[in-house]
Order: C-alpha cells, then structure tokens, then sequence
C-alpha cells in the first residue's frame, strides 16, 4: 500500500510539474505560432517526458493489483 502511494505521488508530481510548464508555453501560439508548431516545439521538449512519465506512474499504481500474501 505504501509502495503504491508513494508511487502515485510521485506520478502525481511529475505530471503536475509537466502540465504546467505544457500549459505555459501556450502562450507561444499569440506570438505566431500555429497549433501544429506548438506541437511540434512541444513534442521536443523534455517537459512533455516528464509529464509523460507521470501519467503512466499513475496509471500504474492504480491499474496494477497489489500482491496480497
């Protein structure tokens, strides 16, 4: 149980910090940027693993049953 709290925060964490960061370079696409270039910048940035790797954190520790002896 504590594994998979401390797991899930973590998760939590990581996409919490990437989904800003995601969320402030929208500011990107008033200065000339179309959506395709926002995705395409994005797309290259180390914030969009992070993010990544936070949701599947997540998803892990709730889908994953817990081994019960």
């Amino acid at each position: 149980m504590t594994a998979r709290l401390m797991l899930w925060c973590t998760g939590c964490g990581l996409a919490a910090g990437g989904g800003i960061c995601l969320i402030a370079y929208l500011n990107y696409i008033p200065a000339g940027l179309s959506f395709l270039g926002y995705f395409m910048f994005v797309s290259r940035r180390m914030e969009t693993i992070i993010f990544a790797i936070g949701l599947l954190l997540m998803a892990a520790s709730i889908c994953f049953p817990e081994k019960y002896r």
